[in-house]
């Protein structure tokens, strides 16, 4: 595995800070029960680090002492943790609002019958992996049968009212590219999805984030061993929009590894460059009970470029144009050719 933070920590990327606090993006574990190339976790079923009790027991006090409108679940695949569904019902009973970051594989694991039917009864947002509506690229991406397990899944929750119109359960589904490429305008991909899964699967869903692949861990050092960083991320740099800086996630989100410690994304996680909060030099849950972020300075480095090229990219899809409502989770699309296109008859 390439370490690409020295690679990314000479920056001109613009200083930015945080404004008031309403998401805790939780990471509640590396441990998934796939291995996909563009994970920017580097999660597996190898992976054993997982978030404790009293560490979970935090992430309550915070959620309440705080006033945190959402609750972000990730990993890993964090419905594999012991604690998950412990979680979700106490975050719902403070009225959060709680998404979960599902791979859909998940639903079919022995001792997860009964986890869509668990989402729905609490009326958690799902936010599902699904890079294409294609079997052949679903597979190469994340592993052979992938795809027929994702729509297996993805027909479960259907069957439990996710994505049907005044069900109040929303299902997203999440785009990814399979190479060092951004991902196309998001509204266009978005009609793609929606018909081409209706009409061979039956699935209806509410939402596509395209999501811009980060050049950290997995992704990352694929680049950097077939000699592609430095392309990617010029491509990323030629595509920046200050504009989208306005809404980037990490102005009202804060990240938490397995562990509690604090970071200003997950992308930050992931390279180890802590958030910032008061004295603190490694600031972990305890502190964000003492401590308020709003008007800290936000770490960065030239990866940030990810989160502004073109339509911008974030946890809940592409941003808004600057003054406009951002989507609830985040996406980079280009719109000067520096992306390929797709249609139908050239699968994403």
């Amino acid at each position: 595995m390439h370490d690409t933070l020295p690679l990314l920590t000479a920056t001109d990327f613009p200083a930015i800070r945080r404004r008031a606090l309403n998401t805790l993006q939780v990471n509640l574990g590396y441990r998934c029960n796939q291995s996909c190339l563009h994970c920017h976790v580097n999660a597996g079923p190898s992976r054993t680090e997982m978030m404790e009790a009293d560490t979970v027991d935090m992430v309550i006090e915070v959620l309440q002492a705080r006033g945190i409108s959402t609750l972000d679940l990730t990993g890993g695949a964090p419905e594999l943790s012991a604690h998950f569904r412990r979680l979700v019902v106490a975050a719902r009973a403070l009225g959060v609002e709680v998404i979960d970051r599902c791979n859909l594989t998940i639903l079919s694991e022995p001792g997860q019958d009964d986890l869509a039917a668990f989402m729905a009864e609490q009326g958690v947002q799902v936010v599902a992996s699904m890079p294409c509506y294609s079997p052949a690229n679903v597979d190469r991406q994340r592993g052979d049968g992938v795809f027929d397990l994702s729509i297996t899944g993805l027909q479960q929750l259907n069957a439990l009212g996710y994505g049907a119109e005044g069900s109040g359960l929303t299902l997203n589904l999440v785009y990814n590219p399979q190479g060092p490429s951004l991902p196309p305008p998001q509204g266009a991909l978005e009609a793609d999805y929606k018909r081409e899964l209706l009409q061979h699967f039956g699935i209806r869903f509410n939402h596509l984030f395209a999501l811009t692949n980060m050049p950290v861990q997995r992704f990352g050092s694929t680049l950097v061993s077939k000699g592609t960083f430095a392309s990617y991320m010029q491509l990323l740099r030629q595509a920046f929009q200050a504009d989208n800086l306005e809404t980037v996630m990490c102005r009202s989100m804060i990240s938490v590894d397995w562990q509690g410690d604090l970071y200003d994304c997950d992308f930050n996680q992931m390279l180890g460059l802590p958030a910032r909060l008061g004295k603190a030099n490694r600031p972990h849950l305890r502190n964000l009970l003492q401590a308020n972020p709003e008007g800290e300075s936000i770490r960065i480095a030239d990866h940030c470029y990810g989160c502004t090229a073109g339509q911008g990219s974030s946890c809940g899809g592409a941003l808004e144009s600057a003054g406009l409502a951002t989507a609830t989770v985040s996406v980079h699309a280009v719109h000067n050719g520096l992306a390929q296109p797709v249609s139908i008859g050239d699968h994403p």
